[in-house]
């Protein structure tokens, strides 16, 4: 994960090309701004690009992922029990770890594929989505249809300073008042562990990082603020989905032991919840994009304020949410396996409104924990006051 962009993988031929785009333009300046001007383009011509077969959706395809990446957890968690307690000490302290990263990083690509049962794009069937998303989602400890419609949301408001609902970067004074104590680099590794640990879990239960609501609000809460009433019975399947799978794991502790459950299920489930947290921070958040208030803000300038990053070969365990993060947004329903032939031909379209960086993971992660502290609009040149910018001068 460490090298980022630089690792050597097998590669589809798209990713081939699209890198070997990237090393024929010698890479952009992450700081060379997209820009905010309303674009020279129009949705509907973003997707005359695309080849109508892209928007196609298969569920015997889609299933196909779903085994895919279940049988490869399967073994890896036959390995952990079967192979690894015969690991001779001191070995056993790197097998361990080994294990809860790669299943962590294998379980992130079965979320990734609830997620797209979420956005309709799994199979031509809403209700087939719906039972599939929600039994991938529970197994992950993620209440599905909650999760499904604050997240319907964001996509409808990405960008807006007033509407979206996962970090949505503040201002300049509306900074809790220990930020400037943090903006140091003990402080930046303090806060990067804490949101990577607990962020994911403080979101659905607390909404923190999330928008703000005028009384408390919780994704497990039928009747919180962030559901309208036809959404509530589905908010109460999505809490039982996830009881059940906590009434599962309390019978295995029984049977086998409650560090059997960390060891096998619990430390892989925190590798799922931090790459949660840091694909969508860093999908969201970068020197060069734009944030909008309601005065400038519409939806297809506000779906291009995303950026596409490379994580390597993470790029294929993740189904590519990470490197087609542009194409998602603007087309939300369409399969995950479609997602970068549609990349490469809506690039050219997009030009400079395009946004991809690989830097490195690590270093990209570093990076906007330094420079993206707040927002503030432009003063001094012709820049709308309701476009606002990331700083970090405290």
């Amino acid at each position: 994960m460490g090298a980022g962009g630089r690792m050597t993988t097998v590669e589809s031929a798209g990713q081939v090309e699209l890198r070997r785009e990237r090393d024929v333009k010698g890479g952009e300046d992450p700081h060379q701004r997209v820009p905010y001007e309303k674009p020279p383009f129009t949705l509907s011509q973003i997707k005359q690009a695309i080849p109508p077969h892209c928007f196609q959706r298969s569920a015997v395809r889609s299933f196909s992922y779903v085994v895919h990446d279940l049988v490869i957890a399967g073994s890896l968690l036959y390995l952990a029990l079967a192979l690894l307690p015969k690991v001779p000490s001191p070995y056993h302290l790197a097998a361990w770890p080994l294990y809860w990263f790669a299943q962590g990083c294998v379980l992130t690509g079965v979320w990734v594929i609830a997620h797209e049962c979420g956005h309709h794009a799994f199979s031509d069937s809403s209700i087939l989505d719906d039972v599939v998303g929600l039994v991938l989602h529970s197994f992950l400890l993620v209440p599905y249809f909650s999760w499904k419609y604050s997240h319907r949301r964001h996509h409808s408001n990405t960008g807006s300073l007033d509407r979206d609902e996962v970090f949505v970067p503040k201002n300049r004074s509306s900074l809790p008042w220990y930020s400037a104590y943090l903006n140091n680099p003990p402080g930046r590794v303090l806060t990067l562990v804490f949101t990577l640990t607990l962020g994911w879990p403080l979101y659905l239960a607390f909404n923190v990082s999330g928008r703000p609501y005028p009384r408390f609000a919780t994704h497990y809460d039928p009747y919180g603020p962030i559901y309208n009433d036809r959404e509530r019975a589905q908010i109460f399947i999505s809490d039982a989905g996830v009881i059940a799978v906590f009434y599962l794991l309390y019978r295995l502790a029984t049977a086998f032991s409650l560090a059997w459950i960390i060891r096998v299920y619990g430390i892989p489930l925190l590798v799922v919840n931090a790459w949660l947290v840091l694909i969508t921070y860093l999908q969201h958040t970068h020197p060069a994009l734009p944030h909008y208030d309601s005065s400038e803000w519409d939806w297809l300038r506000g779906a291009l304020a995303t950026v596409d990053r490379d994580y390597g070969i993470l790029n294929r365990v993740f189904h590519n949410i990470t490197d087609t993060h542009v194409a998602h947004h603007l087309f939300s329903t369409m399969p995950h396996y479609h997602a970068m032939e549609a990349t490469k031909v809506i690039r050219p379209v997009l030009g400079k409104y395009y946004r991809l960086d690989d830097t490195p993971v690590v270093k990209a992660m570093w990076r906007e924990a330094k420079e993206c502290i707040y927002v503030e609009p432009d003063e001094g040149n012709d820049t709308p006051n309701g476009v606002f910018w990331y700083r970090n001068g405290l």
